[in-house]
């Protein structure tokens, strides 16, 4: 370790995840027991069995961990205590002068791996067809309770406690000013770091702003078409995304089923797949890593936890001023711009792309790279 990094307190970190883990989970893959499949074995119930019996075996027969485990290494990762709380962060400076520091939030379900095909365009855009000043240097955590963010020692790790803790990453990281992208739970951290508006602070860019309507009936005489579909997008969410309520009601209890089975934890993330309404481009070998994650370093329970803590932390709804660019994509949250306004003042980038779900940073990433190009380049 060097002097500097000692200075810092963060260590070096490599992911060697134990063979007998790893066998271990073999293990029970082979002894996997699936429930009586519904009428029909379709998406209508949940996750299908004839979708399990592919997944399975293909995460016994040909899924490669420690390919994936190469994969990750290939960029430095690190551990560091803040706020009592070890945290994991990748961090990868870029060799350009100048270059933007950028803070990556990931989704729930998901992981730093959400992020691994964006890394090198982000911080070396000369090779991936870019310009020098199009660079950023990168930072992505993992929240506690997430991956290697553990254990977790104490209660009230709320997403604003998260905004708190990151910031004082960026600066243990020696960053003065920096940006931030996040999506699904890691656009709420980006937005509580607008509310946080820290000093230096660059702006958020997101894929959702979870603005819903106040009750008010004018609010309906601004929205169009595409903001229609959108309400009905929202309820067909409301109608699948049962997890919300079990994560925020009983977190420890669902934890018990996914932590003693590995197909259970594959169920369970259905999220990955869109539910099964056909539009998800999330490879299956993207999914098994991200299952995989969850499952070796048993963590069902603390990274769903955060659902439990926000719904008791008595939140007020605060406008964000802070500059904020969003980018929806098709198959995602869409985010109604009325209400979006009305709750964040400084909204000052707007895209659509007409390719891509809930995980566009694993399915576009090129068109996602582009978009913080454009919004950070702008400011």
């Amino acid at each position: 370790m060097t002097e500097a990094l000692r200075d810092t307190g963060l260590r070096p970190f490599v992911i060697d995840i134990a063979q007998a883990d790893l066998d271990d989970l073999a293990a029970r893959l082979a002894r996997t027991r699936l429930p009586r499949p519904a009428p029909g074995d379709d998406w209508d119930y949940g996750t299908p069995n004839s979708y399990l019996v592919e997944m399975v075996e293909r995460w016994r027969t040909a899924f490669d961990w420690r390919a994936q485990e190469v994969r990750m290494n290939a960029f430095p990762h690190y551990l560091v205590e803040i706020d009592g709380q070890t945290v994991h962060f990748l961090h990868i400076p870029s060799q350009e002068a100048g270059a933007t520091p950028l803070l990556m939030v990931h989704t729930y379900p998901g992981s730093f791996v959400d992020f691994l095909d964006m890394i090198g365009p982000l911080t070396d855009p000369v090779s991936h067809g870019g310009r020098a000043e199009d660079a950023f240097s990168v930072v992505v955590p993992s929240p506690p309770g997430f991956t290697f963010s553990t254990p977790v020692v104490d209660r009230g790790w709320t997403i604003a406690r998260v905004a708190r803790t990151y910031d004082a990453l960026m600066r243990r990281l020696g960053y003065e000013s920096y940006g931030v992208h996040g999506s699904d739970n890691g656009a709420l951290v980006a937005r509580e770091l607008g509310l946080l508006d820290p000093p230096g602070f660059l702006g958020l860019h997101v894929l959702q702003l979870f603005s819903f309507p106040s009750g008010d009936p004018a609010e309906f005489e601004k929205l169009g078409p595409e903001d229609y579909a959108g309400l009905e997008h929202l309820k067909w969410f409301q109608s699948v995304g049962g997890y919300n309520t079990m994560n925020a009601s009983r977190p420890q209890t669902v934890a018990v089923g996914l932590s003693d089975s590995p197909v259970g934890q594959l169920a369970y993330n259905e999220l990955f797949n869109s539910f099964g309404n056909g539009t998800s481009l999330v490879t299956p070998e993207q999914i098994l890593t991200q299952v995989s994650l969850y499952w070796l370093t048993n963590t069902s329970a603390t990274a769903m936890r955060y659902y439990h803590e926000e719904a008791r932390a008595g939140i007020e709804a605060t406008v964000n001023a802070a500059r904020t660019g969003v980018a929806v994509f098709a198959d995602d949250f869409q985010t109604i711009r009325a209400f979006a306004e009305r709750d964040n003042s400084n909204v000052v980038h707007w895209s659509r792309f007409d390719i891509g779900g809930h995980y566009a940073a694993m399915e576009q990433p090129a068109a996602l790279v582009g978009d913080l190009r454009t919004f950070f380049a702008a400011g």
